[in-house]
């Protein structure tokens, strides 16, 4: 009997590790997500500046060529910001790691 409840415990600590496997994996994919949708808004608040700061004082017709390159230059100045995010997210997810 004793053998029998051993094995029964065996068992539900098996079943309890899988599931934190299955919760650290579901929080791994969240932290994903939440990288991403701030990189996107990151990307979408760099363009609206940049439309923001080309409108601001100009007449009605502006440059268009003038604009995108303004906004390519933002989004190049935007990747670098990205890259700097993601190399701390995983100085984060290395540091909660060990």
């Amino acid at each position: 009997q004793n053998e029998k409840e051993l094995q029964d415990v065996v068992k539900q600590q098996e079943e309890k590790m899988l599931q934190l496997i299955d919760k650290s994996g579901e929080v791994t994919r969240l932290k994903g997500e939440v990288s991403q949708l701030k990189r996107l808004l990151q990307h979408a608040e760099t363009e609206a500046k940049v439309l923001r700061e080309e409108m601001r004082g100009q007449e009605p017709k502006v440059d268009a060529a003038y604009v995108q390159e303004r906004v390519l230059l933002w989004q190049e100045v935007d990747k670098l910001r990205l890259l700097l995010l993601e190399k701390e997210d995983e100085n984060l997810l290395l540091s909660d790691k060990y």
